[in-house]
Order: structure tokens, then sequence, then C-alpha cells
């Protein structure tokens, strides 16, 4: 069980690594550059609250669980 509790760390790292990548880039960038007031405050929304919150969690709890914090 340990061993797949290490595993599942790798996943999240690389699902933190996907998020960022795709929230950024599909999501928070072209909001900032069409011009309008709604998408621009979306965009920074998505930015700089959302993206460091879920990318961060992300990597902080497959972090721990690549460590052995999870481990019985």
């Amino acid at each position: 069980m340990n061993a797949l509790k290490k595993y599942l760390g790798i996943a999240w790292l690389a699902l933190a690594a996907l998020v960022g990548y795709f929230g950024i880039m599909d999501f928070g960038l072209p909001k900032l550059g069409t011009g309008k007031t709604d998408d621009l405050v979306f965009g920074i929304i998505i930015l700089f609250i959302l993206m460091p919150i879920i990318v961060g969690g992300l990597v902080t709890f497959g972090w721990f669980a690549l460590q052995g914090d999870y481990d019985e």
C-alpha cells in the first residue's frame, strides 16, 4: 500500500504540471488579451488566485506522498 501511495504522489505531481500548463495557456492568458472587462477579470482571477491554490495543493500532496508522510 505504501508503494501505491508513492506512485500516486508521482501522479499528483504530474497532474499539477498538466493543470498548471493548461490552466495558464488555455484559460488565463487568452482571456487577458481579448480587451473585454469581463474576460480581463476572469483571466486575473484564474492566473493569480486559482492557479496558485490548485497547483500548490496538488504539488504539496504529491510531495508529501513521495516523502512517505502518508505511510502507515
